[in-house]
């Protein structure tokens, strides 16, 4: 069979659940676009809004203690008090910044967060004004590639945010949050592309089509797993919050913004909550489908209700992400990046190529994957829990060979080479000046004391002499 053949097995496209071609544009007229981008800004937008209402109050139902309650009924102004108070808020320019990449920076962030909803289908074929179109802003055959590449372009906000400041903070948390979307993007793009693999197009409203039966996150679990970490710790948030991390860089690469630039930072993070959501759904979760209600109505995944599913999916994705800030704590960063490196990047790869041969089983044995692929996720999860729950080698038992390089105890010349080294397992750095003066100092302190201590017991103990003579009157 060849490459051509193996093309037309692929499904070029899949109808709805009306019949006709998923995503069709024919009747598309340029007033319905402007109608969906401002729709597509205002849903953000007021999602936005309603997000942070969400999040305190439930941070403060997970914690015990009191939400925002006071703003409005139930609390609900306290959102549009904030925004109210970074628009009026004092601003100020930094003198040595770099003026033109330092207002720039937030622009770019917020800009690249608004575009990723663009090719994210909310809804089947509907009728607006008597024009056919699906609820969607626009769709094309790599869609899915358009949204890694706004994401990735969306991180040049942070890094050119804290490096044009020059200031230490921002500069910490811009080199990061760099190191940290590079690691995490790969594990992100390799769990994307078994679902490129086992659907057969890059397009998000065919990818949506061909999870009529099952979605993804069911049938390819690993890759599903994979990404919602990914996701996490693409969007910056806990546990993997290191580029703001306030304990350590106040705010990171937004130390140094204030009033509408801190804003669209703060904007541009929680729409790429949205975003990642959103993707997450259309994804693995079937998109605007509905299994459950659709199984007992026959109308359920027609008309204008699949956008309603498909928010409710979203919030849900979401929500998953506030109930985790509220419960887990910063991870380390070294830990942090093991995770990507030698965990998640390892274990997408093995998925994929697994998928990979799957997909070539089906192409060639024209077989029905859906069980293999379940029997696949299953065996696969089992093999990676053991190895994850597996008891990793002690650097300090000589057995494991951690030392064999090294002499336990060995002092280590860090500047031999010309410039520092950090230490092996089993070596030490050599003492520094001030804590051998300290340890001189201390041996200096402990010999005076104990030799002022053995001379006042000398001088207040008793002749032995009395002390016979004293037990032999007794």
């Amino acid at each position: 069979m060849t490459p051509t053949h193996l093309l037309h097995v692929l499904p070029a496209a899949i109808p709805d659940d009306t019949g006709g071609v998923v995503a069709d544009f024919s009747e598309e007229t340029w007033w319905l676009t402007i109608v969906k981008a401002v729709f597509v800004v205002a849903f953000l937008i007021v999602s936005v809004i309603l997000a942070l209402w969400v999040e305190r109050r439930g941070l403060a139902r997970m914690q015990t203690r009191p939400g925002p309650n006071v703003n409005g009924p139930f609390g609900f102004f306290q959102a549009i008090a904030d925004a109210a108070k970074l628009i009026m808020k004092e601003d100020f320019w930094l003198g040595g910044a770099e003026r033109v990449i330092y207002i720039l920076a937030p622009v770019i962030a917020a800009f690249c967060a608004f575009m990723v909803y663009a090719v994210i289908p909310f809804g089947p074929q509907v009728s607006i004004l008597g024009h056919s179109t699906p609820l969607q802003l626009t769709d094309f055959p790599v869609a899915v590639l358009y949204i890694l590449a706004i994401t990735a372009f969306g991180v040049y906000g942070i890094i050119l945010g804290g490096w044009s400041t020059h200031s230490t903070y921002p500069l910490f948390g811009a080199v990061r949050s760099a190191a940290q979307v590079i690691s995490y993007e790969l594990s992100m793009s390799l769990a994307i592309l078994t679902v490129f693999l086992a659907s057969g197009t890059m397009s998000t409203s065919g990818i949506v089509g061909a999870q009529q039966r099952m979605w993804w996150g069911l049938a390819m679990v690993p890759s599903f797993l994979i990404y919602v970490v990914s996701m996490v710790g693409e969007v910056n948030r806990l546990p993997f919050d290191l580029p703001e991390a306030e304990g350590e860089l106040v705010a990171g690469h937004m130390v140094e913004y204030s009033s509408m630039k801190f804003a669209w930072y703060f904007l541009a993070e929680y729409i790429n909550m949205f975003n990642v959501s959103a993707v997450c759904v259309t994804l693995f979760l079937g998109g605007w489908r509905s299994v459950i209600v659709a199984s007992f109505w026959e109308g359920a995944n027609s008309g204008w209700w699949p956008m309603l599913w498909f928010v409710a999916k979203v919030w849900a994705v979401m929500f998953f992400m506030v109930w985790t800030r509220g419960t887990l704590v910063r991870i380390r960063y070294d830990h942090f990046m093991k995770l990507g490196w030698k965990f998640l990047i390892p274990v997408s790869l093995a998925w994929f190529v697994l998928v990979a041969v799957l997909q070539g089983y089906r192409a060639f044995f024209s077989g029905s994957p859906a069980g293999l692929l379940i029997v696949l996720a299953v065996v696969f999860l089992v093999a990676m829990l053991v190895l994850f729950f597996l008891p990793e080698a002690d650097d300090d038992d000589p057995a494991s060979g951690a030392d064999s390089l090294t002499v336990p105890g060995e002092e280590l010349d860090a500047f031999a080479g010309g410039y520092p080294v950090p230490p092996l397992p089993g070596q030490q750095l050599p003492l520094s000046p001030r804590v051998r003066r300290a340890q001189r100092a201390g041996d200096r302190a402990r010999l005076d004391a104990a030799s002022s201590v053995s001379s006042v017991t000398l001088a207040a103990a008793p002749d032995s002499g009395d002390i016979v003579q004293e037990g032999t009157d007794d």
